[in-house]
């Protein structure tokens, strides 16, 4: 029963975060629209500061959770280990993410009218694209953050003193894929739950984290 309510309790991040997703709805349009103007020309300064937001990026990319395992390979020789497992937290929640952008189209900030006017529900297009939405209709859910999420759930996993700085780095990749026009504030939460709900699933719940665990097992005692 305790273990169970762990599981239950692991879920509720996940759980939580997609009611929000559904909360940010109300905000999206408004929001998009602010950061557009504010990235643009009139707005030099503005759009000089956030551009800082920028640095933060690769923490959702593959090539920068690439380097992250290099850099875990290199200096923390006793957690090697660890490394499959902490990849396949970060490709699969940007797995996921990208499985559910082909089933809504949605257009990103940066590719509204101008004048956009509409509600949040004119954002969204067909239902089951497949694999016949471009990039500029993929905007549902943030796969950047899916994949930060997924990546920081693992590192705290494996450093759970680096709680604070790991939350705080997949956190600033889901302000930059906003600050950016590249995703609603909605898409980075629904992303977001999607990466903590595929990590808890290879870290944590069900029949995925005791074979790894077997599978670890040899190494660990090295």
């Amino acid at each position: 029963m305790p273990s169970e309510r762990r599981s239950c309790r692991r879920l509720l991040l996940p759980l939580l975060l997609a009611i929000a997703g559904f909360a940010a709805f109300a905000i999206d349009v408004p929001v998009a629209t602010s950061f557009r103007q504010w990235n643009s020309p009139r707005h030099q300064t503005v759009t000089d500061y956030l551009g800082y937001l920028n640095t933060f990026e690769p923490f959702g990319h593959g090539l920068g959770v690439v380097f992250v395992l290099f850099v875990l390979h290199q200096l923390a020789r006793n957690r090697r280990w660890a490394l499959p497992r902490v990849l396949a937290c970060a490709l699969a929640a940007g797995g996921a993410a990208d499985l559910l952008k082909m089933l809504v189209i949605r257009t990103r900030p940066y590719n509204l009218a101008v004048d956009f006017h509409g509600t949040v529900w004119a954002t969204f297009g067909q239902w089951f694209p497949l694999l016949g939405g471009e990039s500029g209709t993929q905007s549902f859910p943030s796969a950047h953050t899916a994949t930060a999420c997924g990546l920081a759930a693992a590192l705290i996993w494996l450093y759970p003193n680096g709680r604070l700085l790991f939350t705080s780095l997949a956190v600033l990749v889901g302000c930059q894929r906003v600050v950016a026009c590249a995703h609603y504030p909605s898409d980075v939460l629904f992303g977001a739950a999607t990466g903590c709900l595929v990590a808890v699933l290879l870290l944590h719940v069900g029949r995925l984290p005791p074979l790894f665990d077997r599978w670890e097992s040899p190494w660990r005692k090295k």
